[in-house]
């Protein structure tokens, strides 16, 4: 029988040698995102070009409707790996497989958190031995099965044109079929930032007694790793809004296929919050088909520029642009064959 190697142990990520720079950095992104805020604030008098002014609110409008579910995100996260005992986590959740998976894209059902705050749930998965197929099956699915997304979704559409089924049921299915896909990579731990690998495995060897310092420690480290990411890819998604008219996609949607293309391209640059995105996709289902509205309610929850940025703290950027792809062509087809089939 075949042994697999194993690569030597990591050495252990220790609070002493990472803190310190990191919570400076973490200071300097509030500071940014504070400066940030009140230039979005001037109002008539600002004295900034047209299109810094409105990089600036674009990118403040991210910060603000992130900001709070990314800090929950934190704390359910903690939470879960410091005091919800393995046996319960046994009882709830299947050993392996396809099963295993689907349970845990269910889980965004009892935490109601947007694809912000899911990041660091998705990585306190992994600290708690969760696979890498696992948390990205839970990253992709929790955001669209979360139950705030299915109100509102509702809410704007209804059970009109079947946005809704199609965006839960497509949804899992995308998620499921990606999680499917990276299970059967030989290494995907492969797929993680080597900092993050360590750091996963010293937790692993490491299950200290639950304290409140303790959880206080990974509160620190988690909002210093998860800020400056946020803070950073807000500022991307608020230059890319600029620097491309948005009525140069919204002018392309009357093809069946091109209008899909463009209100992924337009998920993926806006990042808007999952909560909120189906009254986005509502203004602008005048121009646009079903099936291209569905991909965009699909594809902006599970990937954009402000996830990628955030991401890119956990995983390597060859395989973010990879799920990025994938998932892409995933709702793609899943916007097409809307289009076809209606």
């Amino acid at each position: 029988m075949a042994t697999r190697t194993t690569r030597p142990p990591a050495p252990p990520v220790t609070a002493a040698r990472r803190p310190a720079p990191r919570v400076l950095i973490a200071l300097g992104a509030v500071l940014a995102g504070a400066v940030l805020l009140r230039a979005a604030t001037l109002g008539a008098d600002n004295p900034l070009p047209s299109a810094i002014s409105d990089g600036i609110t674009l990118a403040a409008s991210v910060i603000v409707e992130s900001l709070p579910f990314v800090f929950l995100g934190i704390v359910i996260s903690i939470a879960v790996q410091t005091w919800v005992p393995a046996r319960v986590m046994d009882a709830v959740i299947p050993r392996r497989g396809i099963l295993r998976r689907a349970v845990l894209s269910l889980l965004g059902v009892v935490l109601p958190v947007c694809e912000c705050g899911n990041v660091p749930l998705a990585r306190g998965l992994m600290m708690r031995g969760f696979s890498v197929a696992d948390s990205v099956t839970f990253l992709l699915a929790a955001p669209l099965l979360n139950p705030i997304t299915v109100i509102t979704t509702y809410q704007a559409f209804g059970w009109d044109d079947g946005i809704l089924v199609s965006r839960l049921i497509g949804g899992f299915v995308i998620a499921n079929l990606v999680g499917w896909l990276v299970s059967l990579h030989p290494d995907p731990e492969r797929f993680l930032t080597p900092a993050w690998a360590a750091a996963c495995a010293t937790s692993s060897e490491d299950r200290a007694r639950p304290s409140l310092r303790r959880a206080a420690m990974m509160f620190r480290d988690e909002v210093s790793a998860m800020l400056p990411a946020l803070f950073f890819g807000a500022a991307v998604a608020g230059l890319i809004q600029v620097a491309i008219s948005r009525e140069t996609l919204i002018g392309i949607g009357g093809h069946p296929v091109i209008g899909v293309l463009a209100l992924i391209a337009l998920a993926f640059v806006i990042a808007i919050c999952s909560n909120v995105d189906a009254f986005f996709a509502l203004s602008l289902a005048a121009s646009f088909s079903p099936g291209a509205l569905i991909a965009f309610l699909v594809f902006g929850p599970m990937i954009d520029v402000k996830m990628f940025v955030m991401l890119s703290t956990t995983f390597r950027v060859r395989a973010l642009v990879a799920l990025t792809v994938l998932v892409a062509l995933a709702a793609l087809t899943l916007g097409l064959a809307v289009n076809l089939l209606g």
